[in-house]
């Protein structure tokens, strides 16, 4: 007995020796390895070796932002995120990260409600606006997102969460002259197509294009008919944004498909802040990059203006978030010009964009949990205060 107790205490100094070497090689090796800029896994910017000051190590920010560090630039970061993964799926746990691996090879987002009185100060945002801007039709989309429509795609013990109760909240908020258009009874009809990328959180241009045919006659336009397009995927190795965010790995890539009308008009897109133009809405040359979804106007954007052949003489503002990059292409024959802004990147007036731009109609179009998250959608009211 005597010389097991001694084996053993042998045995685990060894082994904590063992582990104390291997920790040790692993921060030296991490030190001496240059700084990651970007994660193309994960998609997002990793944290840099902060600078230390005696007021942010007393603050706590120089230890949180030192503790991010070494997570984000941990040796083989990737291979231990896929291997936790593996392990956790090994076991039947079906979520990571708020993502949830669902049916079908279906990632889905959760969804987070929003803080207390928050939707609240949005929607008297939403409200001064309208107020100041009584001559102006008025047009409102919140998407939901596949948590909500594709709930049979969700493990069993999940929840597609309430998004359709804030919805229904929203609209029962007297907007006054704002119109609002439900698109979830269309995509509901039409939840058997892939009307959602599997890896990514936002909807595929078969969604979109169900959404605009929506806003056809509330905002007195002939929508195209599919047949009016050519359909062409452009990739089949689309790993979104849930890949990237969940750490779930050896789930089937998603493809993107654009539709392009069979009669083409001559197009001009200006992005104003970048002071750089196209004659394309698409950027093929990202279809190389890890986010794919951008090959539609390059991601998001402060302020983007849309010049078509349309002779009407309709100006069309878009208030949105990324949900809108994909749809918009489709609004470009029935107007004639079209500014596109993302209050997240916009510091202009919106209210003075209105009146400058003589615009005619505005469409505030996100997905119902952006909406809910985003903090700048209050900056609307400001222009009018």
């Amino acid at each position: 007995m005597i010389y097991l107790k001694k084996y053993d205490q042998v045995y685990y100094r060894a082994l904590a020796i063992l582990l104390l070497i291997f920790t040790g090689a692993v921060l030296v090796v991490n030190f001496l390895t240059p700084s990651k800029v970007f994660s193309e896994s994960e998609n997002r910017m990793l944290q840099k070796l902060p600078k230390f000051s005696l007021e942010t190590l007393v603050s706590g920010k120089f230890t949180s932002e030192f503790e991010s560090y070494l997570s984000d630039q941990f040796l083989e970061r990737d291979f231990w995120i896929g291997l936790k993964s593996d392990a956790d799926q090994a076991l039947g746990k079906k979520e990571s990260n708020g993502v949830y691996i669902g049916k079908d090879g279906y990632l889905i987002q959760k969804f987070p409600p929003p803080e207390k009185g928050d939707l609240e100060d949005k929607v008297k945002a939403i409200q001064a606006f309208d107020k100041a801007t009584p001559g102006l039709r008025k047009y409102m989309m919140l998407v939901p997102t596949a948590a909500a429509v594709l709930e049979d795609k969700l493990p069993l013990y999940a929840s597609g969460g309430d998004e359709m109760v804030y919805w229904e909240k929203i609209k029962d908020s007297h907007l006054g002259d704002i119109r609002c258009i439900d698109v979830s009874p269309a995509l509901e009809a039409n939840k058997e197509q892939p009307i959602y990328y599997k890896t990514d959180h936002h909807w595929t241009t078969k969604g979109a294009f169900l959404a605009y045919r929506e806003l056809g006659v509330p905002m007195s336009f002939t929508p195209k008919n599919e047949d009016d397009f050519n359909i062409r995927q452009v990739t089949s190795q689309f790993y979104g944004s849930l890949y990237s965010k969940s750490g779930f790995r050896h789930i089937q890539p998603d493809s993107i498909e654009l539709y392009y009308p069979k009669t083409l008009g001559a197009i001009s897109v200006d992005y104003v802040d970048e002071q750089q133009s196209a004659d394309s809405m698409y950027v093929m040359g990202n279809l190389a990059k890890k986010d794919k979804y951008t090959v539609f106007f390059n991601g998001n954007h402060g302020l983007i203006r849309i010049t078509t052949d349309n002779t009407e003489g309709r100006r069309l503002l878009i208030v949105k978030d990324s949900y809108a990059n994909s749809l918009i292409p489709f609004l470009t024959p029935h107007f004639s010009e079209i500014d596109v802004i993302d209050l997240r990147y916009y510091d202009g007036d919106v209210l003075k964009l209105t009146e400058d731009r003589q615009i005619h109609d505005m469409l505030i179009l996100y997905n119902i949990t952006t909406f809910l998250e985003d903090p700048s959608i209050k900056s609307l009211a400001d222009s009018v205060e």
